[in-house]
């Protein structure tokens, strides 16, 4: 249940309690600013290597290399104070050949652009010190190993220290300037194929995203990072962790990755296509909402509307982000924009389930005042925004709401009749987008090790669809399960979940931009008493048998070669009911505590189904699915007896005085 001030716990169980519900937009998507990218520059400038960076005074600095057929010569950029009216055209040469990967950084009033000559292996840069209004000399810090160029980075560290990183071949290395002097060159310890791209940025580490060829020659894109003691020991390199995947017997492939950290870790890179209707685009992808790089958990990668083969570098300062590549400059609002819709709400109805959940609003429209949806001063408001929903009391200390519901608007309709008008608007929780959630590629864990638990599995595919996974309570399962466990290219996201969710006892609430992680047990305390202060204005309670009270889960034991065959049971409910079998066979379970454990989480999903029922309440602001509640109903024979909420429907109507909620009820 969600915590409630004293005055409006109060406030709910009065028996004349005034209702108060707060109804805002906002531009975000599962609690992250939504992008909207405006493109303020269209040039002609050949698609090639390129970089963009924002010093301390906010001026964009871009870098290019023209096409081999130009000798590839670097030219450099600065616009102040940037903006739609900015010349982003004017480019200046410096005097340099061969540049065949570009990177650039800055900190402040330093910026660096980095090169890597192609002729003769020579890793250099210059350096400006006032926000790149001057430059200094070029100067040669390195030498690539080949000629095999597959990538070039560079990112500050807040003290001023610099790290550039570069690929030769299949071999990373990186290049670290401390206190102003550069110091020997280091390699990863990593194995791949050749690598074709990376992008870094700076946070407690030496954050990447790496693109090219694992040593099967699949393509992918990883995250890696390269520790300063942050999330990773200083000077070691963490595990390469998947984001996108392609066979290498396919006609897909992945390069020129850039990355950002404003609010999250933004990324982008290239797809290539080389099948019929060839092309190369763009794509984009966000870490979900407060997660941590070494995660890795990022949202499905989306494409972006362009043909490069260089993708699209991003940078950000103030209020905005930026995209750039030779041709193009695009600018977006980062800043989160809202519109409080509360003064016009005249009904709502919110739905609450265990695998859905959604609300209807409707607004009064008599003016006309929400006639143009998405534009103007309702900008905001449009297919994709987020609607946030803040049930509450008037109080004493004022109107106050339980917050942290939020929904996408996935759908609204104008309506008029004789002399009044309304917009209704239809959003949906996060289960529509996990239903919505088809997998692009192929992913599997656990084959040959332990590399991922079920808990670890399901964090990552609920970040596909922007969902953050929170533990609120755990099984010992959940985390200590690594099944061999494969998503196949076209599989849902409500199927994957369903079968990780059935491999352990625990059930997942979503509510907002996070899913949490519960793990119903019998002995749960109850959050909440009904009946008693907090009236019970109809209540249907239903009591049933289990629809199973016996499991045989078979499994096999690969170190004894046997197979492992265990039965779990219920003995009451065969006494009253005979046996209800459900014989359960997967080849992951290896031991028998694990059969143990899957039986007994079988039997307790039937035991919380055994018991429902419906209650018709005035509204609990702090409801949420799953708790555990105590009802008195003397008529019904209830005296504080648990139980647990597994569903409800909220309904506010000022004009028929209804603020009510129907709780659907299981056994705890």
């Amino acid at each position: 249940m969600r915590n409630l001030t004293a005055t409006l716990l109060a406030a709910q169980k009065k028996a004349t309690a005034t209702p108060y519900v707060k109804v805002e937009v906002e531009n975000k998507n599962s609690g992250v600013v939504r992008l909207d990218w405006t493109r303020l520059y269209t040039g002609s400038e050949d698609d090639y290597y390129h970089a963009v960076t924002m010093p301390g005074d906010g001026s964009l600095i871009r870098v290019r290399a023209t096409l081999p057929g130009d000798a590839r010569k670097l030219y450099r950029q600065r616009v102040p104070d940037p903006g739609p009216l900015s010349d982003f055209s004017q480019w200046i040469y410096t005097n340099q050949l061969n540049a065949a990967a570009v990177a650039c950084a800055s900190l402040g009033a330093e910026v660096s652009i980095c090169w890597i000559d192609g002729a003769n292996r020579k890793v250099q840069r210059i350096k400006s010190t006032d926000y790149g209004v001057s430059w200094g000399s070029p100067e040669v810090i390195d030498y690539c190993p080949t000629i095999n160029i597959g990538g070039l980075a560079a990112a500050y560290k807040p003290n001023g220290d610099l790290a550039i990183f570069f690929a030769d071949q299949a071999t990373l290395y990186v290049k670290k300037n401390i206190s102003g002097q550069w110091q020997q060159r280091s390699s990863w310890n990593r194995s791949t194929g050749d690598l074709s791209g990376i992008a870094a940025v700076y946070e407690n580490d030496w954050n990447l995203l790496i693109t090219g060829k694992d040593s099967s020659g699949n393509f992918k894109v990883w995250s890696l990072i390269y520790g300063d003691g942050g999330d990773v020991s200083a000077g070691s390199w963490s595990t390469l962790k998947e984001l996108a995947s392609a066979p290498s017997s396919g006609e897909f492939e992945y390069r020129q990755p850039f990355l950002d950290k404003a609010d999250v870790y933004r990324g982008f890179f290239v797809e290539k296509f080389s099948g019929s209707q060839s092309y190369h685009r763009p794509f984009w992808s966000h870490t979900v909402l407060d997660a941590r790089f070494i995660d890795n958990l990022w949202r499905e990668p989306v494409p972006f509307n362009l043909s490069s083969a260089y993708g699209l570098a991003i940078a950000h300062h103030g209020d905005y982000g930026w995209l750039s590549c030779p041709s193009g400059v695009w600018r977006a609002k980062s800043t989160v924009q809202n519109l409080d819709l509360t003064a016009d709400v005249l009904a709502m109805r919110q739905e609450a389930g265990e695998t859905s959940g959604k609300i209807t609003v409707e607004l009064r429209n008599d003016q006309g005042q929400y006639a143009s949806v998405g534009q103007g001063e309702l900008s905001v408001l449009d297919v994709g925004c987020q609607l946030e929903f803040s049930p509450g009391y008037r109080t004493e200390d004022g109107d106050e709401v339980s917050a942290g519901q939020a929904y996408c608007l996935e759908e609204y309709e104008h309506t008029s009749a004789g002399g009044s008008a309304s917009l209704i608007l239809y959003a949906r929780d996060g289960w529509e987008a996990i239903t919505g959630w088809r997998a692009r590629h192929q992913f599997r864990w656990n084959r040959d090790s332990e590399e991922m638990s079920v808990k670890d599995i399901l964090a990552f595919v609920l970040a596909r669809v922007g969902l953050k996974l929170e533990v609120k309570s755990q099984s010992s399962v959940i985390t200590g399960f690594y099944p061999d466990f494969t998503i196949n290219s076209g599989n849902l996201g409500e199927t994957v979940v369903r079968k990780l969710l059935s491999f352990v006892p625990d059930v997942l609430l979503v509510e907002g931009a996070t899913a949490c992680i519960v793990n119903p047990q019998a002995s749960d305390s109850s959050v909440y008493s009904y009946g008693e202060e907090h009236a019970v204005l109809e209540g249907r309670y239903h009591q049933g048998a289990w629809e199973l009270n016996r499991i045989q889960v078979e499994g096999y034991d690969t170190g004894s070669d046997e197979m492992i065959v265990v039965d779990r049971f219920n003995w009451g409910e065969i006494e009253r009911r005979y046996d209800r079998l459900k014989q359960l066979e997967d080849r992951n379970i290896d031991s028998v505590t694990k059969a143990q454990e899957r039986g007994d989480a079988y039997l307790r999903q039937a035991e919380v189904a055994s018991a429902s029922g419906t209650m018709l309440v005035p509204v609990n602001c702090g409801q949420q699915l799953y708790d555990v509640i105590d009802i008195t109903d003397i008529r019904a024979g209830l005296n504080a007896v648990k139980r647990r909420v597994l569903g409800f429907v909220l309904v506010y109507s000022p004009r028929r005085g209804e603020y009510r909620q129907r709780l659907q009820l299981g056994a705890v």
